[in-house]
């Protein structure tokens, strides 16, 4: 038996692995500031604000000054691999291959989402739980109206980029609120139910859920607000793949890398909430 593989299945392979993650993939690198073909460290720039002023008549323009402050994000380096037996091929009658191309691609984009939730963990905005209040409950959206206050009395920018990743007990407790599933405040086409309750606008920040949001306990988890200047991603390598015949174990060995970091840029741009889930759970809802 050969102990090669065709190049054309390797580039099949390849192909199929990038389209899943693109598919399947991260949830969040689309929603913050992004580098790609970074060596080793890249700087993201943090830019003060600016003001105007007055200057006198045949005086000199007044200069702003803007404070620059540059922020480094520096890569890892990430794999996922997995044997597929030669035998075992001859045993299935599913294509062992794209399982395994979705596998892969489900690991790389966690992993590339996990970079990310651990930069936003580094925030120090944080609304701590109390007890087992949700995210917002029918008598309070006190949590939601401290972010919006905040952000707001931070100049942080309405310009459609601020978003709220949230876990699903979260997205529960939204669903009790009038002013997040009723049409008399919101337009029809952008109630939760549309297409699905994935995502919505309201209260200036694009809501989505996603269950790898941090564990604080086994009823608690971690939900972020944040503008997409607030965080820098860096990718040096984007996902990539290859299959190699191991002789010693009769087996291929399919292998997944990618090459990424991330940094906290501004943290006025970012804020961590708390929220109660109504079951238990363990590693997701």
């Amino acid at each position: 038996m050969s102990a090669t593989i065709s190049n054309s299945f390797a580039a099949q392979f390849e192909a199929e692995v990038h389209t899943a993650y693109q598919r399947m993939g991260s949830k969040l690198t689309n929603c913050v500031r992004k580098k790609n073909n970074v060596k080793n460290t890249t700087t993201f720039q943090k830019i003060g604000k600016g003001s105007a002023g007055q200057k006198t008549r045949h005086g000199n323009v007044p200069t702003m000054s803007l404070d620059h402050t540059p922020l480094t994000a520096t890569l890892a380096d990430y794999y996922a691999a997995d044997y597929v037996d030669k035998l075992d091929e001859l045993r299935i009658e599913h294509d062992e291959r794209a399982v395994v191309a979705n596998a892969i691609a489900g690991a790389m984009g966690r992993k590339s989402d996990q970079i990310l939730f651990e930069t936003m963990d580094t925030c120090t905005s944080v609304t701590s739980e109390g007890g087992t209040v949700g995210l917002v409950t029918a008598a309070s959206r006190s949590k939601v109206e401290t972010v919006f206050e905040s952000f707001g009395n931070g100049d942080v920018p309405d310009d459609g980029e601020r978003y709220a990743v949230i876990a699903p007990s979260a997205w529960i407790d939204l669903l009790t609120q009038a002013a997040f599933t009723s049409a008399d405040y919101i337009k029809s086409e952008d109630l939760p139910f549309q297409g699905g309750m994935v995502a919505k606008r309201w209260l200036s920040f694009m809501w989505f859920v996603h269950s790898g949001v941090p564990v604080v306990s086994t009823t608690i988890r971690k939900n972020y607000f944040f503008h997409k200047t607030a965080l820098g991603f860096a990718s040096g390598q984007d996902v990539k793949s290859e299959i190699n015949y191991i002789p010693e174990k009769v087996a291929h060995l399919v292998t997944a890398y990618l090459q990424q970091g991330a940094v906290l840029i501004d943290n006025n741009g970012i804020y961590e909430v708390q929220s109660y889930g109504a079951t238990s759970f363990s590693g997701g809802e």
